[in-house]
């Protein structure tokens, strides 16, 4: 009797240990729901942690401050969504003393304007003499950055009479979606990654003045406590990157045709195993 008490306590301290040691394996990551390349990066990131790492993964959508603040104070073990060194300047001048940066996850990221391949305009002073763009700018949201610093390209490049239509994201794509088969010229606001770029054959108007300033990362962020938590997760954090634009752009138009974020980064991640592999050694 005694015996089958103590067998008891033994196995019910067994459950409790694989149950704390299972309640440990969990790591929560933020990401800003309206951006397409946080949603991609996020959910293929958390694919690869679940699949390869074992751990189970909670995906929180938050605001952008709150995202930052949350890894900041450890509410939150990670984000792969810090645009550095510009958009998020003030969040990593606040935060970059109870964070750890683990490296861009994407080179070459930036905001600019944008138009199709088969227009003549390589620059934006091009905009000036080219009237098959009837002077006028598609935008996204009033009071973005990109639309701001469109403002001052406007000013800037003296581009007199052109003006800069406020829409959103969708209703900037749409407008370009409408444009393309009919190869009309149109400009936009916009910014890689982004899945227009694997959508249609685009290019951004140089910048010779520097207004949109220089090309941006895209950093993985974690607190400070992931490295003792979660040692796996931050050493596949320091080796996670996408190779280019195309690379994500693939997940980022699955999801934009209507796959389920998770799915597009399931059926990913298990088409690529070579560069999940380049990440995780699995």
């Amino acid at each position: 009797m005694n015996m089958r008490r103590f067998l008891g306590v033994g196995s019910a301290l067994v459950l409790a240990m694989s149950a704390a040691q299972a309640m440990a394996k969990e790591v929560s990551i933020g990401y800003v729901d309206g951006w397409a390349d946080s949603v991609a990066t996020t959910n293929v990131a958390a694919v690869v942690i679940k699949e390869k790492l074992g751990y189970d993964v909670k995906l929180q959508a938050v605001a952008a401050g709150i995202m930052w603040q949350g890894v900041a104070t450890g509410k939150l073990d990670a984000m792969l969504s810090a645009w550095l060194p510009v958009t998020h300047g003030e969040y990593w001048a606040k935060n970059k003393d109870k964070v750890v940066d683990y490296g861009a996850n994407f080179k070459d990221a930036k905001i600019g304007l944008i138009v199709p391949e088969y227009v003549k305009a390589n620059s934006i002073e091009d905009l000036k003499t080219d009237e098959t763009f009837k002077q006028k700018i598609v935008g996204i949201d009033a009071g973005s950055g990109v639309m701001i610093k469109t403002d001052q390209a406007i000013k800037d490049y003296d581009l007199t009479g052109y003006k800069l239509q406020a829409s959103s994201g969708a209703g900037m794509t749409a407008e370009l979606g409408r444009a393309y088969p009919k190869q009309q010229s149109i400009a936009v606001t916009g910014w890689v990654p982004h899945w227009m770029f694997a959508k249609w054959k685009l290019k951004f108007l140089e910048d010779p003045k520097g207004v949109y300033g220089a090309a941006e990362t895209v950093n993985s962020i974690g607190s400070q406590q992931l490295d003792k938590k979660a040692p796996e997760v931050a050493a596949f954090l320091k080796k996670f990157q996408w190779q280019s634009k195309d690379e994500i752009g693939e997940v980022m138009l699955a999801i934009q045709d209507g796959a389920k974020p998770e799915a597009a980064a399931k059926e990913w991640v298990a088409k690529h195993p070579e560069r999940v592999a380049e990440w995780t050694g699995k």
